[in-house]
């Protein structure tokens, strides 16, 4: 079996991506949605980060996490979010009866990939460089023509706050792209 390695560092940023089994586009669901939302705020209690970025897709997720001080641990988090989740949307869905022996050995459901991406943030410019990234991703997949129409990310977050003009994404596409994927 292949031991994967993580870079773990207690206070950092990370950008994760996270995908679900076979791609299934589950978060078309405004049950999944409310659902995978609950469980996020459900291990935040126990297991505190900040979310600094967040989009979400119909079979995948972006997000941009900042752990505590002295706290790396990203991986139970992720296991926790993803389980809860899995738990709670298996009985909406009633799919738990068609899981694997392996993945009822593992403590797996259906929902998800195996395992996730992650990606630390070595500086404010890879910061912004993934929060354009996150922000830009509904118009790569062809859900919306920008970003702001996309009512499932924190793009609306950072127009508030002026880090982006509502019309950002809407243009210069090649050169957001390359930006978001360069360097």
């Amino acid at each position: 079996m292949t031991k994967y390695r993580r870079l773990y560092v207690p206070n950092a940023l990370y950008f994760f991506t996270v995908v679900t089994n076979n791609r299934d586009n589950i978060f078309d669901d405004p049950n999944a949605r409310r659902l995978l939302r609950e469980s996020i705020n459900f291990v935040k209690e126990s297991w505190p980060f900040d979310i600094e970025g967040f989009v979400l897709l119909p079979n995948h997720l972006h997000t941009i996490w900042r752990l505590p001080e002295n706290d790396d641990n990203f991986s139970t988090r992720w296991r926790l979010i993803k389980y809860k989740f899995s738990l709670r949307y298996g009985k909406h869905r009633k799919r738990e009866s068609s899981i694997s022996q392996s993945k009822i050995k593992k403590g797996e459901r259906m929902f998800w990939q195996r395992r996730f991406w992650e990606h630390v943030i070595r500086n404010e410019k890879d910061f912004a460089n993934h929060l354009d990234y996150i922000h830009y991703n509904p118009v790569k997949h062809k859900y919306v023509k920008k970003p702001c129409d996309w009512k499932w990310s924190s793009f609306h977050k950072y127009v508030q706050s002026g880090w982006y003009d509502q019309n950002w994404g809407d243009s210069d596409t090649d050169e957001i792209i390359d930006k978001c994927v360069g360097e």
